[in-house]
């Protein structure tokens, strides 16, 4: 190994050293479209003086938090931070530990002159990611290491002139004084509880179970609570309930995993559509059959997120998911951890109904006490029955549209919310590896090799104005972004209605799949419900069934989806030729998708996908595909919810939580939405005499998510 420096000073040691977007006929009521004026912003990041003035003195705060003074360089740990490796010198993509390679930018970091010398033991990977970036010389694996000072000078002395001489350097070099340890969500609560315990002299009862321990007033009942939905946010808020002793019953109205497994295939296959178990319904909620992101941008760091991502170790996801900069699952590794999430709630005592769909809210006196559910394949609801409880979390998602309407039949409200739709376009995937790694595209491998199978992130930012005779409104901008880019995936159907055509993206976890695809989405709002003449708080869900519906009368029915090469899409015309393959395994028909949106809608995406070819040159391609329509971003409703014990505003004992709720965007953030009010929910019952937030930290609301 050769050495970092020609000269080296003398390693002293001191003796006390301690070690340590048509044909269609519009509806009468459309309105003229007026056209937007974009804007172009070159950087979607905010940089430098482009920094709001929060964000500038978050920053501040950072750097003077981070520069203050160590007590004792050679106790605690060393983060260190953006160590680059080559991938010539990297094992690659699935080496999370630490190698030669690693070695050698650690030993930079600490002027040590032989990075063999070094002992692995004392250094740990906390995360990896690869940075392709075309400002850079060569792709690189950048890496953020945890220096364990204790072990390092215990296995190799000389290196304590080195620490004594290591400087703080905001985000690069920076000092803990002790290792952060991160535990699944159980160990919190029954470390939570041990405490409680001790300082509550006896008053509770502990008896033991197989999961750990529960507690039981001895002289109260438990509190009867119901979770609808058994997604992300649903399961989590059961587990922290059951955790805390109360008698949940998760109500769901797809099926489990297994029976939903078989649903999607008769679907993709017979193209028959079960309403309540399909892409959208069923055990996981939609992100079961989607790509399994966990990625999220409400702090991959925070104490909450890292509690969810150990307690899908614990449930059978891969222990990569804590280290890779872009974690993701993939629906063949999310099945089984829903089925060991399942078995796990029912010995805690969770009652679990599938194929149950709530109908209808109990309500006494302004207040929840139960639901009215029957057999969701019993369209007639004939069969409906009454269950009470004291407490109701509604952690419906974004396409329980019924459950919106029930909502506003009892006067409950509901606030229009952002969202964004638009078409999901397909490439080659080799077309986006050789676009984004050049040539490094051979190293890809179909996800076996060792870089990771290509992504892309795009955004372009305009400024949009309506105008009338009266007036002059200039609305929010006119945003179009990728959103859910799935790489190695494939397009599939997410319609819950047979006369309506909704599609998304989803992968397996190799992501080998011949196929890239990614949602080109642009955000509407309220405005654009009112130019169609969709009013009120459900304004957003008409919106959306109105472009469903034209997508399904476009493909001419029976799930066919309607698809437009981007270079017939960027010129507004439909080419007689063929057309290139689709992943979409139901059928595809040539369409016009150019005339699918309003003319503003068109505009702006097809100046945005002008932006995107030049950031990334061959993405306007005739092997490139339009399919239409992806409308489901997010929920198009909020419903408002008091922020401290995350009850609904309009009735009480309801607490909706997740992504229907208008609270999330993601797997990770719904789970997070639901684990807090889990927490909100066992505390308003006595179950849990603590502070959330010195648990779990301080609870952020991902509102919109753009990309």
């Amino acid at each position: 190994m050769a050495l970092l420096h020609t000269h080296c000073t003398p390693i002293l040691l001191p003796p006390n050293r301690r070690k340590t977007n048509f044909l269609l006929p519009l509806p009468n009521h459309t309105l003229a479209y007026p056209r937007r004026q974009l804007l172009r912003i070159v950087c979607a990041k905010r940089t430098g003086k482009r920094r709001y003035p929060s964000e500038k003195k978050k920053l501040k705060l950072k750097q003077k938090e981070a520069l203050r003074t160590v007590d004792n360089k050679f106790e605690g740990f060393w983060r260190l931070s953006k160590l680059a490796v080559s991938v010539h010198n990297d094992p690659g993509k699935d080496f999370l530990e630490v190698h030669d390679g690693l070695l050698q930018e650690i030993a930079k970091v600490l002027k040590f002159p032989v990075a063999s010398m070094l002992p692995p033991e004392a250094f740990s990977v906390v995360r990896k990611s690869f940075d392709a970036r075309k400002m850079l010389k060569e792709p690189k694996f950048v890496y953020t290491v945890d220096m364990d000072v204790s072990k390092l000078l215990t296995l190799e002395p000389r290196t304590w002139d080195f620490i004594s001489r290591l400087e703080l350097k905001v985000g690069l070099v920076e000092h803990m004084p002790c290792e952060r340890v991160c535990c699944d969500l159980f160990s919190m609560i029954r470390k939570h509880k041990r405490n409680s315990d001790c300082t509550s002299g006896g008053l509770e009862e502990k008896i033991s179970s197989s999961s750990g321990y529960l507690y039981k007033l001895s002289t109260v009942r438990k509190p009867k609570i119901a979770v609808v939905g058994a997604g992300p946010s649903g399961l989590f808020a059961s587990l922290v309930l059951a955790e805390f002793g109360a008698d949940v019953t998760l109500i769901e109205r797809g099926q489990a995993v297994e029976q939903r497994g078989r649903d999607i295939g008769a679907l993709v296959v017979r193209r028959i559509l079960e309403s309540e178990s399909n892409f959208c319904f069923g055990e996981g909620g939609a992100g079961t059959w989607s790509d399994g992101k966990l990625v999220t941008r409400i702090g991959r760091n925070s104490d909450s997120v890292l509690a969810i991502m150990n307690t899908l170790v614990h449930f059978g996801a891969p222990k990569k998911i804590l280290v890779d900069g872009k974690p993701h699952l993939g629906t063949d590794r999310l099945i089984p951890l829903l089925r060991n999430f399942r078995q796990h709630l029912q010995t805690l005592g969770v009652t679990i109904m599938f194929g149950k769909r709530v109908d209808d809210l109990l309500i006494q006196d302004g207040c929840v006490v139960g639901v009215r559910a029957s057999d969701s394949r019993d369209k007639l609801k004939l069969g409906c029955h009454t269950l009470e409880f004291d407490a109701v979390i509604l952690a419906v998602g974004h396409s329980a549209r019924d459950i919106y309407q029930m909502l506003l039949a009892h006067n409950m409200d509901l606030i229009p919310k952002d969202f964004a739709v638009g078409l999901r376009v397909e490439h080659p995937q080799d077309l986006i590896n050789s676009i984004q790694y050049s040539g490094l595209a051979n190293e890809v491998r179909s996800g076996r090799g060792k870089v990771p199978v290509a992504d892309y992130k795009v955004a372009h930012y305009g400024i949009d104005e309506h105008e009338n005779s009266t007036c002059k409104l200039v609305s929010s901008n006119c945003s179009c972004y990728s959103f859910c880019m799935c790489p190695g995936g494939q397009v599939v159907l997410t319609s819950t209605n047979p006369s309506e055509l909704c599609i998304n993206g989803m992968s397996f976890s190799r992501r080998s799949s011949r196929w890239a695809n990614a949602a080109l989405v642009v955000t509407v709002s309220t405005k654009d419900f009112d130019a169609l003449n969709f009013h009120g708080p459900l304004a957003g869900v008409e919106f959306q069934r109105e472009f469903e519906r034209r997508a399904a009368m476009m493909g001419g029915g029976n799930f066919v989806v309607p698809v437009q090469t981007v270079s017939d899409f960027m010129e507004s015309k439909l080419s007689v030729t063929s057309l290139p393959p689709s992943s979409y395994r139901s059928g595809v028909k040539a369409a016009s998708l150019h005339q699918l949106f309003p003319s503003y809608m068109t505009d702006a995406l097809q100046h945005s996908i002008s932006m995107f070819d030049r950031e990334l040159p061959g993405f306007i391609s005739k092997e490139a595909l339009l399919h239409g329509v992806e409308t489901r971003t997010s929920s198009p409703i909020q419903i408002p919810r008091r922020s401290d014990t995350y009850e609904s505003k309009s009735l009480r004992g309801l607490y909706p939580t997740g992504e229907g709720a208008g609270y999330a965007g993601g797997i990770l953030s719904a789970a997070v939405d639901g684990m807090h009010t889990g927490f909100a929910v066992a505390r308003q019952f006595d179950l849990f005499h603590g502070d959330i937030e010195s648990i779990l930290g301080k609870a952020r609301g991902t509102g919109f998510v753009k990309y």
